[in-house]
């Protein structure tokens, strides 16, 4: 029996669309944001709906579209905040209540446990979160492709092995929710990507960096 439900929201700013997500531990209401981004009054919004209380953020990477409401919640709810630790240095990214963590480790939302997977490529540490059969992938993977590789941090060589390790440990029946849509909503499972998402036909390192970083590409997000 799953210990959270997940309530994605879709969030704007001017062109700028996100997913941010809302995790609510059944036990104890604690609840977990994941990239929060733009539209406070929605996320309230849905906190208050839920009636738990705001422990924990959860930032898949340090760009200000996933993180631009930090220190609002932090202003207000006083909420323990996790970043990879690679990131944090890399970028110096600094707020209140900031807590590093490393590959693998586990974060406990009440009684729900939140592994932290280490998957470069968009950024030098970029990261991805994974609940029961639920995956955050920010900008690592989405559901019709796969992140920018050439921001600063960026490398399309660590994309290619983070997308390998995700095709090789988790399970296809999990649902991925990443941080933008470009055409599919949230939650397809890994199963639909392994079949779907060009980016997972790839095997060989070479070809898929000369794909994704190849010259002429009408639209960086037009992933074919």
């Amino acid at each position: 029996m799953d210990t959270h439900s997940v309530y994605p929201l879709k969030l704007r700013n001017r062109n700028s669309i996100n997913y941010t997500y809302v995790i609510v531990d059944h036990t104890t209401r604690q609840l977990a944001i994941i990239d929060p981004a733009w539209e406070l009054a929605k996320i309230e919004s849905t906190m208050h709906m839920l009636n738990g209380h705001l422990t924990t953020i959860l930032l898949t990477h340090s760009h200000n579209d996933h993180v631009n409401l930090v220190h609002r919640l932090l202003e207000k709810y006083n909420p323990q905040v996790y970043l990879s630790h690679k990131e944090i240095h890399y970028y110096n990214f600094a707020c209140e209540n900031l807590h590093p963590f490393e590959d693998n480790d586990v974060i406990m939302l009440g009684d729900t446990s939140v592994s932290c997977m280490l998957t470069p490529g968009h950024t030098y540490g970029s990261s991805c979160f994974l609940i029961s059969n639920d995956l955050f992938t920010g900008d690592t993977v989405f559901i019709e492709g796969c992140g920018l590789c050439d921001t600063v941090g960026g490398d399309p060589d660590k994309m290619f092995h983070s997308i390998q390790r995700i095709k090789s440990t988790i399970k296809p029946e999990v649902q991925i929710f990443p941080g933008h849509s470009y055409g599919k909503d949230p939650g397809y499972t890994l199963e639909y990507l392994l079949r779907h998402n060009i980016y997972f036909q790839f095997i060989n390192k070479e070809h898929f960096i000369n794909f994704r970083m190849r010259k002429g590409q009408k639209n960086l997000f037009n992933f074919c």
